[in-house]
């Protein structure tokens, strides 16, 4: 039966055991000569590895337990093999340190450029009163004077016209006075301040360019658009 280490937690304590009761068998058999010649130096790495390809039968490790030639060499390179794995449990650490440094490092900065672009782009605040423009539904236009927003993020305050009603509103700028060619829209339900009537909606207009185009609200219960001219800088 060919009999080979096993890699365990045990495996040295195993091997040292079956050294000493080998060497002490042999003593009391009398048996205090190495059988055979010493076993060259790969043989001795391997066993000193305790590799699997080396059997407790092998002759050769009969010799090496036996001779002290072979014995202090293979100590010596047992010996080696701990600190090299020393060596590399430390380098592991070293290479895992760095790589979960590099990994925060890279987070940080990504989130600063992150926040960094947020705060570049602040959103602007517009109000826009159409307490006395009309309600004018499809092609006509409500009087809306000098209203104009930028092209970027904007959070915008309408002031609905006279006796709108309460409500859900979608808030659209579009390119036209049929819906068509929806530039940036949103959502809000209206809000009584007094007498008046207002909605506060977030619009991104980055993509816009300047030039001519209509504010759309709508109600949701009619669903009746209602457009007026507005002009994007």
């Amino acid at each position: 039966m060919r009999l080979s280490w096993r890699r365990s937690s045990r495996a040295e304590d195993r091997f040292e055991t079956w050294i000493a009761q080998h060497h002490q068998a042999r003593v009391l058999a009398g048996e205090t000569s190495p059988v055979g010649p010493c076993p060259d130096e790969t043989f001795l790495r391997e066993m000193a590895r305790k590799s699997k390809r080396i059997a407790l039968s092998d002759m050769r490790v009969s010799h090496a337990a036996n001779c002290p030639r072979c014995m202090i060499r293979l100590l010596t390179l047992r010996q080696e093999n701990r600190s090299r794995q020393r060596k590399l449990i430390f380098a592991t650490a070293i290479v895992s340190c760095i790589a979960i440094a590099s990994a925060l490092i890279s987070i940080t900065r990504y989130g600063f450029h992150k926040q960094s672009q947020a705060t570049n782009i602040a959103t602007v605040s517009r109000t826009v009163d159409l307490w006395d423009a009309g309600t004018f539904r499809g092609g006509q236009s409500g009087q809306l004077q000098a209203v104009s927003l930028p092209a970027g993020l904007v959070r915008l305050t309408i002031i609905l016209p006279r006796f709108s009603a309460p409500g859900q509103y979608a808030v659209a700028v579009t390119r036209d006075q049929t819906g068509s060619g929806v530039v940036a829209q949103s959502g809000a339900v209206a809000i009584r301040n007094g007498d008046q009537e207002k909605i506060s909606v977030d619009l991104d207009l980055r993509r816009a360019k300047a030039g001519a185009y209509f504010l759309a609200t709508t109600h949701e219960k009619n669903q009746a658009s209602y457009y007026y001219p507005l002009q994007i800088r």
